[in-house]
């Protein structure tokens, strides 16, 4: 949930990729708790640090990744 310009990330509902897989891969965690913002971060760290991506620069951020 977000408080002002704060995000609470144990408060909200994280949904791994579609790519991750169960023996310890890359994988990211994002959540649709913020509508102008999408919310990352590394699913192996949960209590670390995330990104916060306006969403519309969120279609342009996965094909950049997409595109190594």
């Amino acid at each position: 949930m977000k408080h002002g310009n704060r995000i609470d990330p144990d408060s909200v509902a994280w949904r791994k990729s579609s790519y991750s897989n169960d023996e310890g891969g890359d994988c990211v965690e994002v959540t649709d708790a913020v509508p102008s913002l999408v919310p990352v971060r590394d699913s192996k760290n949960p209590g670390g640090p995330f990104l916060l991506i306006p969403v519309r620069a969120w279609g342009p951020f996965v094909s950049a990744i997409k595109g190594q």
